[in-house]
């Protein structure tokens, strides 16, 4: 090698040193002192080893004002690229918090929006890690323009390749409306927060005191607005999760989920189910008992579990399929459904259907939350949310009811009318407009009225007529009654069977979801 060529690859390696230093030592030994990890440790766990490709590593932004033409890092607070995951190819980005804290400029969105068109290009996931104080203050306007750069290719990419974002620190004014358009986001307990306006301008503008973590913490979003679909104790765990997640999803909407060995028995059979129900229909059981028997191994990846608990999303396998299971809970507020189980279950509905993830539905709904609260909060035009998921949906769609299944909540959770494939039903399932209480009183007012021993013959009479899947099997709206331990099996015959399914909805420029 001649002396100007050692002399280049010196260059090379003294600039790489630069780059993998982010914003410096003494900022990366910061990082770590608050539980952190930095960018590039954070790539090397997510990835697969020795399957990172890095692009962009010596871009630096072109600010001159207000001093920064004085301070310049390779990579500009972002670091890009490809690599695999369990050798799948995933593109990603993230933010180092060491450099400039992360504050995006109109350089570091050029990097991110390179790796998103990439993602579309190849069909594969993309994975953003956040870690950013927000929109770069000293380049003003263009940091805004590269926030909607960026907004803009996580609307079009929305459907077409998975989308998934980490919270690995703050995430702030614009900065979050990216994670809101993925498709999920896994916040990390204690060192992540999320929110439009910080604390400050909340009590400027309201008077109200609140610290970052009440007002945009993980266990918030989780818990209550239902913006985080996971939360993570530690790094490791958010990133191993990650990994987990995708497990379960295609590449891309023109392909199908990996197929899983499978060494769980098709036929095994739970007589544990044929006991589950408790004799009265006033008592709880718990839905996830239920879950574990029938699925893969007991296996199952639940989605959004801190939110509206009463009814369960989760990613799960039947004989290695991947499955999307929406089941009603009855041990939280009985199963019911209200606004905030409904557009739980409706966006991840939809994923399931835009990623060819069939469905499988266990359905105990005693109907819809009554109420002001709910009334005035618009509980018809979100449960209309899970109603128009289910009727859209082309995959394969699986329904069970166990139990009760009554009026208006009957008709959301899959129903045959809403293009159900295969819809089955325990022994002691009731699916009527209501329970018998409610019933005989509508049925029966004035006769009550006059003689209140009425009631217990009336509510007998209606109980032997409803009480049972037959009068709805009579119609065709049930397709079978199957034993509860037999569940497992039946279910998997389903998705067999509808593995070549073929559906298509009318043509359009696109839907109008009532929202």
């Amino acid at each position: 090698m001649g002396a100007i060529q050692e002399k280049q690859v010196e260059e090379l390696v003294k600039h790489r040193e630069k780059a993998y230093l982010g914003g410096g030592q003494k900022r990366i030994d910061s990082q770590h002192a608050k539980g952190k990890f930095t960018a590039r440790e954070r790539i090397a766990q997510l990835l697969d080893a020795d399957s990172f490709e890095e692009f962009g590593m010596f871009v630096e932004h072109r600010c001159t004002n207000f001093g920064m033409e004085k301070e310049t890092y390779p990579g500009d607070g972002v670091i890009t690229g490809c690599g695999s995951i369990d050798g799948r190819l995933v593109y990603l980005y993230a933010q180092d918090f060491t450099v400039f804290g992360g504050s995006l400029s109109e350089s570091m969105a050029a990097k991110i929006c390179n790796v998103q068109d990439l993602a579309m290009k190849m069909g594969a996931p993309i994975i953003g890690i956040n870690d950013s104080g927000g929109a770069r203050i000293q380049e003003g306007v263009n940091a805004l323009a590269g926030y909607s750069e960026i907004f803009q290719r996580n609307i079009l990419a929305s459907g077409v390749v998975p989308q998934i974002s980490c919270i690995f620190g703050p995430c702030a004014g614009g900065a979050v409306y990216s994670p809101a358009l993925t498709d999920f986001t896994l916040m990390n307990k204690d060192t992540s927060y999320m929110f439009l306006t910080g604390p400050k301008v909340v009590k400027a503008v309201t008077g109200e005191d609140v610290t970052q973590e009440q007002l945009g913490g993980a266990s918030v979003h989780a818990s209550k607005s239902g913006v985080a679909h996971f939360v993570s104790q530690n790094e490791e765990q958010g990133l191993s999760l990650v990994r987990k997640l995708l497990s379960y999803i295609p590449q891309n909407n023109l392909e199908e989920a990996p197929l899983a060995v499978c060494t769980d028995p098709i036929n095994r059979l739970e007589e544990s189910l044929n006991s589950i129900i408790p004799d009265s229909p006033n008592k709880s059981y718990d839905m996830y008992e239920v879950i574990r028997a029938i699925v893969d191994h007991s296996e199952y990846l639940e989605v959004h579990n801190a939110y509206a608990p009463n009814i369960i999303t989760a990613f799960a396998r039947f004989n290695g399929i991947s499955v999307g299971i929406v089941a009603n809970q009855p041990c939280k507020m009985a199963g019911v459904l209200d606004i905030n189980a409904s557009r739980k279950a409706a966006r991840f509905v939809r994923f399931c259907d835009a990623f060819n993830i069939p469905l499988v539905t266990l359905v105990d709904v005693p109907g819809f939350l009554p109420g002001t609260g709910q009334e005035y909060g618009g509980v018809i035009v979100h449960g209309a949310k899970l109603l128009y998921a289910y009727g859209e949906a082309t995959v394969p769609k699986v329904t069970v009811t166990l139990r009760k299944s009554y009026g208006g909540a009957h008709i959301v959770m899959s129903c045959k009318q809403l293009r159900g494939d295969a819809n089955y039903a325990w022994p002691g399932a009731e699916i009527a407009v209501m329970g018998a209480s409610g019933a005989i009183e509508v049925l029966y007012n004035k006769e009550i009225a006059a003689d209140p021993t009425v009631a217990e013959q009336k509510t007998k009479e209606y109980t032997e007529k409803f009480s049972n899947p037959y009068n709805a099997a009579k119609y065709g709206y049930i397709d079978d009654v199957i034993l509860p331990m037999n569940t497992r099996f039946r279910v998997i015959r389903a998705l067999q069977q509808l593995a070549t399914k073929k559906l298509s909805n009318p043509a359009k420029k696109h839907d109008n979801l009532p929202l």
